[in-house]
């Protein structure tokens, strides 16, 4: 099993920053992936942010060049910097995590980011 917990959530004017953390423990090994996702009020959930094994990272379109995912392996933390924040960024925010042998994916219980003046 697996445990992720997320903070740094919060409320933030639009242009603002804030940053995401989630800490992961338990049976952690063959870790394909960690990620994060987000889900708006009366929408569907969106992947946002990836950071592979390897350190390769990809974003969804709407975010790319204003947020940024990390990990700090000896921590078993990864980050997400989101700047120039927007008010379609509000949403719960959900850290992944990804196994492979077999293939699962872990969620995180999710943190509320509001931005709004």
């Amino acid at each position: 099993q697996v445990q992720l917990v997320e903070s740094g959530g919060g409320l933030v004017q639009p242009g603002g920053s804030l940053r995401l953390s989630c800490a992961a423990s338990g049976s952690i090994f063959s870790i394909n992936a960690m990620g994060w996702y987000r889900q708006a009020p009366g929408k569907e959930r969106e992947w946002v942010a990836r950071i592979r094994s390897g350190g390769i990272t990809t974003y969804a379109d709407s975010v790319k060049g204003r947020f940024t995912i990390s990990r700090d392996n000896g921590k078993n933390t990864v980050y997400l910097q989101m700047n120039d924040l927007k008010p379609d960024d509000t949403a719960v925010y959900y850290c992944i995590l990804d196994k492979t042998n077999p293939w699962y994916r872990y969620w995180g219980q999710g943190t509320q980011v509001t931005v709004s003046s």
